[in-house]
């Protein structure tokens, strides 16, 4: 079976006054219907890489790749007008915070129906039928009030639930989450992943979840990228995570608080400047 997404030698750069920065450095990979983690500091390239493949970076950032296919399809050689009718109806991704991501002035249930309407052409009362079903599919308790309601009257967690409803309502093959959580407290974290797994495997999607949080992408993808600096450090398996060999790996699991740690102080991660000469293959 042909891989969903399939990247070789991925570079991003962005140019400014003082010099070129290399966001994203010779980064590959493959990937089917599976649910891949992708891990780093902050500045390790994540978001980059999520938003190249859906063909978002702008001047004066620039892309280049001996390969960037999803689905077969060559991104790179794709006008804007594929690439509009890519984004959303097949590729969806969820930003990290919904109060910029939703609009502040129309009604949550507008918003998804307007999504519907624009990748899948169906009528006005259709799409309303299907905003209405993906509110309650994401156990949202009263999908009519929410329907009528404005973003700044949902809390955060549920403004994350409306935006994996509007981002899954086309039924896309692939779902790129940028850090859905990280601004959630831990329950709600839980109950939201519980809800992107559900979907994600019962639609046989792809998922592409972009996190810091190494122990709960483990906890909830089947692999993990690790990235530093733009690089792939390594490509492991969740559930073989902590066999990892690299020593950056070791350095992040090292720097993890654990409950009977005892109480001596957490290791520093140390950083080796040889890593950026390595290959991440």
């Amino acid at each position: 079976m042909a891989p969903l997404v399939e990247i070789q030698d991925l570079n991003v750069t962005f140019a400014t006054r003082k010099e070129l920065v290399h966001a994203v450095r010779g980064v590959s990979f493959t990937m089917g219907r599976e649910k891949l983690g992708i891990v780093g500091e902050s500045g390790s390239g994540k978001t980059v890489t999520g938003r190249s493949i859906l063909g978002l970076i702008r001047p004066p950032g620039r892309v280049r790749a001996r390969k960037l296919f999803f689905d077969g399809l060559d991104m790179q050689r794709a006008d804007e007008k594929r690439l509009r009718q890519i984004r959303g109806s097949r590729i969806s991704m969820v930003m990290q915070d919904p109060k910029f991501s939703l609009n502040p002035v129309m009604k949550v249930g507008r918003q998804i129906a307007e999504a519907c309407r624009i990748h899948t052409r169906i009528s006005g009362a259709q799409a309303r039928f299907k905003a209405l079903e993906m509110l309650e599919t994401v156990r949202i308790r009263d999908p009519q009030r929410v329907y009528n309601a404005y973003p700044h009257e949902v809390s955060g967690g549920m403004g994350q639930r409306i935006m994996i409803a509007m981002m899954l309502v086309s039924d896309p093959d692939l779902l790129i989450a940028d850090e859905p959580t990280s601004a959630l407290d831990v329950t709600v974290q839980l109950q939201l992943l519980a809800i992107v797994d559900d979907l994600v495997t019962s639609r046989g999607m792809g998922l592409i979840f972009i996190s810091h949080d190494l122990n709960l992408v483990a906890s909830f993808c089947d692999r993990i990228m690790i990235m530093y600096a733009g690089k792939v450090m390594e490509i492991c398996s969740a559930a073989e995570l902590e066999k990892a060999r690299h020593p950056y790996t070791r350095g992040l699991l090292n720097c993890l608080p654990r409950i009977d740690g005892g109480r001596g102080d957490l290791a520093v991660l140390e950083r080796d400047p040889a890593w950026l000469e390595e290959s991440g293959d």
